[in-house]
Formats: C-alpha cells, sequence, structure tokens
C-alpha cells in the first residue's frame, strides 16, 4: 500500500509542476505527516485597503475640515448678509418684497400718521431683525425722507452688527442720560440711513424701556424722522415689545414659515394692542421668483 500511495502522490505532483500549480492542500496536509515536504512559497497579495484601519478615509479622519467650516460659520457672515440683503444687492428679488412692503405701509400712512413703526415677533429666529433692517434700507431709499433705526433690544443687540457700526454710545445711554441723543446716533454709510444702537447692555432693560426718558426719546424722534422704525425683543417671555409697541403708531407682526405656531401667534395679539398692527409679515417662505408677490 505504501508504494502505492507514494505512486498516486508522485504522478499528482507532477502533473501539478506540468499545470504550474502546487499540489493539493490534502497533499500538503499528507506531506507534512509523511516526508516533511517543505510546502512551495506562498504568493502573498498586499491589499493595501483591506487590513489597514488608519488608511486615508479623507472623509472620515479630516479633523480640520469640520473645525475650519465651523470656525467660518461661528462668524456668522451668512446671517449678517441676509439681514442687509437690501443694501448688499438692491435689485435682488427679496429686497423687490421689502419695497412692497414699504408700498403697502405707506398706503395705510395716507389714511392715517405712521411715524414710529414697532417689529415684534412671537419668539427669537423667526427674521425680526433681518426684517427691520432691510425695511429701513429701502425707506431710506426714498428721496427726501429722513429714516431712522431703532435697536431696542438690549438683551441680544444684532443690528451694529449686521451693518458694521462701532457705537461709542447706544440706547442705554441716553435712556440713563449719559450722553444726549445726538452723540448716540450713527450714520450708516452708502445709504441715507441713520442708526440709534445698544452700545452697553444695561441690567435693567425693562425698566429704562417702561420709562418716561424713553417715551420723551421716542417722541423727539418722531419730530426729527420722517419714519422711525424699531427692532424689539422676542414679544413672549419679555414685557419688553409689549412696552415699547404701546408707544408706536404701528406694528409689525413678523412670522417664519414651518416654525412660528397658531397658538404663539394668537398669545402675541392677544397680548398687543390690535388697533396698532398693520398686519404680519410672512418671512422664510419659497415663492416662485418669476412672479410678482408681496411680502405682507
Amino acid at each position: 500500500m505504501a508504494k502505492v500511495y507514494d505512486a498516486l502522490r508522485r504522478a499528482e505532483a507532477e502533473r501539478a509542476r506540468r499545470v504550474g500549480k502546487g499540489p493539493p492542500p490534502a497533499l500538503q496536509a499528507l506531506d507534512r505527516v509523511g516526508r516533511a515536504r517543505p510546502a512551495p512559497e506562498r504568493r502573498w497579495s498586499w491589499k493595501f485597503w483591506q487590513w489597514r484601519p488608519w488608511r486615508w478615509r479623507p472623509w472620515q479622519w479630516r479633523p480640520w475640515k469640520g473645525r475650519w467650516r465651523t470656525r467660518r460659520d461661528s462668524t456668522g457672515s451668512g446671517k449678517i448678509n441676509k439681514r442687509r440683503i437690501a443694501l448688499l444687492q438692491p435689485e435682488s428679488y427679496v429686497a423687490e418684497q421689502y419695497r412692497a412692503l414699504r408700498v403697502r405701509i405707506d398706503a395705510i400712512a395716507a389714511q392715517r400718521p405712521i411715524c414710529t413703526l414697532a417689529l415684534t415677533s412671537a419668539t427669537s429666529g423667526e427674521g425680526k431683525t433681518t426684517a427691520a433692517i432691510n425695511l429701513a434700507v429701502v425707506t431710506a431709499m426714498s428721496l427726501e425722507r429722513r429714516v431712522l433705526l431703532v435697536d431696542c433690544d438690549m438683551r441680544r443687540p444684532k443690528i451694529h452688527e449686521a451693518l458694521g457700526l462701532r457705537p461709542e454710545a447706544g440706547l442705554a445711554e441716553v435712556l440713563t442720560d449719559a450722553v444726549d441723543l445726538d452723540d448716540a446716533i450713527v450714520k450708516v454709510e452708502g445709504v441715507n440711513l441713520e442708526v440709534l444702537p445698544v452700545c452697553r447692555r444695561p441690567s435693567n432693560p425693562s425698566e429704562l424701556l417702561g420709562s418716561a426718558k424713553m417715551r420723551e426719546c421716542i417722541e423727539e424722534l418722531a419730530r426729527r424722522y420722517d419714519r422711525v422704525i424699531l427692532d424689539t425683543p422676542a414679544a413672549l417671555g419679555l414685557p419688553d415689545s409689549k412696552t415699547v409697541c404701546d408707544l408706536c403708531d404701528g406694528l409689525l407682526m413678523v412670522v417664519r414659515a414651518d416654525k412660528t405656531s397658531q397658538q404663539d401667534l394668537e398669545m402675541v395679539l392677544d397680548m398687543m394692542d390690535r388697533r396698532r398692527l398693520l398686519g404680519l409679515v410672512l418671512n422664510g417662505a419659497h415663492m416662485d421668483q418669476g412672479r410678482y408677490g408681496y411680502t405682507a
């Protein structure tokens, strides 16, 4: 039997040698048990992408890409440009919508006097400051009209950052008699628009906005300017917006599509004096730019 096995093994090895392959695994195992014949050299395939977990995957392990995007977005340059789009792109579709809003307000002002106009919203992040800035810009584009934009949000002021202003004094200093009103008003370059910003954040903003000095300040501004637009804080949760809106001739309510709930809107409308309400401004709605439409 041993001779027969050796003959079969030699014949199988000779056949494999002619074909160019090594002996089958079964015979290799018998070789190790039998004559301890060395196994043929195995040809390893270097598959770099299969077994190295640290292989170069730019979408997985480049941490600087995400951090760079975070630093770039943290500056808020995109939001700032949106807030002053009527100033940067006066011929854009969005700027035309704010012009349509200005025409609607002027039509109402022809029936009753509207010099001081306040803008508010139910909660933050609905585009109230954006609407106030762009409406003030397109209103200031009117010929022979003096326009003033007042930042009444002493908790989170944003107007001076959006317009690139560096005020040395603001509304809080005026209400505390630290500076005169003329020293706190800043002129915006490139447009006939003036701004009364917020420079210092006081510890008692609600008391300052509800003081007699605030009423006197608004009355003085109404005598000086043709249109005074006031950006107020969010109405829900704070008394600041209600206090400022009661001192103005008109009120615009800014709502954001797919964000402002009907319950929040009804709560704000019940809180405000509806006789001063001029209308609602819909923000964040996707409209066909090929057609003419109104913002409010």
